[in-house]
C-alpha cells in the first residue's frame, strides 16, 4: 500500500488498522541527542483519544504508546524511532453488518475497487485511529520547535452555524483545553456543545472548523512551486480523515476584496502591518504568524437508517451502529496542530541544508 509515509528529512510512516492488534509508526530523521518528554507525548495522545468526554466517540482506549527503537536514557539516538499503540476496546463484531455492503461517504466502495478487499471493521486502515501515529510524531516534532522558540497550538472556531468572529478569534490561546469543544470563547462552547448533543439524539452529525497558529516560525521556510509551504501544508491537512477544506490568511474572503484592502505592507523592521498572507508569501515563510483554518465535513457514520447497496449491487436499508463521534473537530484539534509540527520541522530541517 503507497501512500503510508509522509515528509522528506523528518518523515513519518504509519501502519495498522481500526481492529486490528495494534497501529504505530517509524519516525525518520529526528535530530540525535535530544531530549524527549515522554509524559508530554502521551498528554497529546490523550487529546486525541475517544471516550474523553460525552460528546465523541465512547470507545475506550489507553492510548498508551511503547517505543521500540531509537531512543536511549531519554534521548533520541539519530536512528529510526519506532512505536506501537495497542488496540484494547475494539469491538468488531458491531460491524460485522457491514461485510458484505457499501457505506454511503465512506470508503468502504474505494478501497474496494481499489484492492479488491477491504477491512470492513471499523473501516479498517481508513479509520481516523491511524491519526493516533501522527500525534506521537507531531508531538516530537513540538518539542523540537519549541527549544527553537517556535509554537503551534489550534482551537475549534466554529460547530454548524456557531462560529466564532474575528474579534473573538483574537482570543488564541485562552481557555482552548478547559472544555469539551476545545473553543477559546466559553460562551460559544456551551452553545457548539449544546448544538453536538442535541445532534447526537437526533442519530445524526456535524461538522465544524480548527484554526490553527504557529509563532515564532522564522522566514525562509518553504521550496518554490511545487513543495511551497503552503501547498504542503494544505496537503497533510487533506490527508486528515472528514478534511474538506483549508484555507490560508484570508482565504476565501479574499475574492470579494482589491489589492489595495488585503496588501499586507511593510514595518521598517520587515514585519508586516496586517497578516492577511497567513505567514506565507510565494510558498515561503516570510516570519508573521502561519494562520490557517481546516473545514470538517460531518462525520458520514450516522444513527438513521439509509438507503444504500450490497456489493452485489442490490439496495439494502443500512442501520446504524457501533460508537462513533456525532463531530470529529474536538479530537482533531491536537491532530491539526501535529500534521503541522510534522510539516514544519521538515521544511526546518531541509533549510539548515542550505547553511
Amino acid at each position: 500500500m503507497a501512500g503510508s509515509s509522509f515528509g522528506t528529512l523528518f518523515k513519518l510512516t504509519t501502519f495498522g488498522e481500526s481492529h486490528g492488534d495494534s497501529i504505530g509508526g517509524i519516525i525518520e530523521g529526528f535530530p540525535a541527542g535530544f531530549f524527549i518528554d515522554f509524559d508530554f507525548i502521551q498528554n497529546e495522545l490523550d487529546r486525541r483519544k475517544p471516550g474523553q468526554s460525552s460528546i465523541v466517540t465512547q470507545r475506550k482506549e489507553s492510548d498508551k504508546v511503547q517505543f521500540l527503537s531509537g531512543v536511549f536514557e531519554g534521548k533520541s539516538i539519530g536512528t529510526p524511532i519506532a512505536f506501537q499503540i495497542k488496540n484494547e476496546n475494539a469491538k468488531s463484531d458491531d460491524y460485522s453488518h457491514l461485510s458484505g455492503v457499501f457505506r454511503p461517504s465512506h470508503a468502504d466502495y474505494t478501497y474496494s475497487q481499489k484492492y479488491g478487499i477491504r477491512d470492513w471493521r471499523g473501516g479498517g486502515r481508513s479509520s481516523a485511529r491511524e491519526t493516533a501515529s501522527r500525534v506521537v510524531a507531531g508531538a516530537l516534532a513540538k518539542q523540537f520547535l519549541k527549544s527553537k522558540g517556535i509554537e503551534i497550538f489550534a482551537f475549534v472556531d466554529q460547530i454548524g452555524n456557531i462560529a466564532l468572529s474575528k474579534e473573538e478569534i483574537s482570543a488564541l490561546k485562552t481557555n482552548i483545553e478547559e472544555n469539551n469543544v476545545r473553543c477559546p470563547v466559553e460562551e460559544k462552547a456551551i452553545l457548539m456543545e449544546g448544538l453536538i448533543k442535541s445532534v447526537r439524539k437526533e442519530g445524526d452529525t456535524i461538522g465544524g472548523s480548527i484554526y490553527c497558529k504557529c509563532i515564532g516560525l522564522p522566514s525562509g521556510l518553504g521550496e518554490p512551486v511545487f513543495e511551497k509551504l503552503n501547498a504542503v501544508i494544505g496537503q497533510a491537512m487533506f490527508s486528515i480523515n472528514a478534511v474538506k477544506g483549508v484555507e490560508v490568511g484570508i482565504g476565501f474572503d479574499s475574492i470579494t476584496k482589491k489589492g489595495s484592502e488585503i496588501n499586507d505592507l511593510f514595518n521598517s523592521d520587515f514585519t508586516t502591518q496586517t497578516n492577511n498572507s497567513g505567514g506565507i508569501q510565494g510558498g515561503i515563510s516570510n516570519g508573521m504568524p502561519i494562520e490557517f483554518r481546516v473545514a470538517f465535513k460531518p462525520v458520514a457514520t450516522i444513527m438513521k437508517d439509509q438507503n444504500s447497496i450490497s456489493e452485489s449491487g442490490k439496495g439494502i436499508i443500512l442501520k446504524g451502529k457501533g460508537r462513533h463521534d456525532p463531530c470529529v473537530v474536538p479530537r482533531a484539534v491536537v491532530i491539526v496542530e501535529s500534521m503541522l509540527a510534522i510539516v514544519l520541522l521538515d521544511f526546518y530541517l531541509r533549510n539548515k541544508a542550505y547553511s
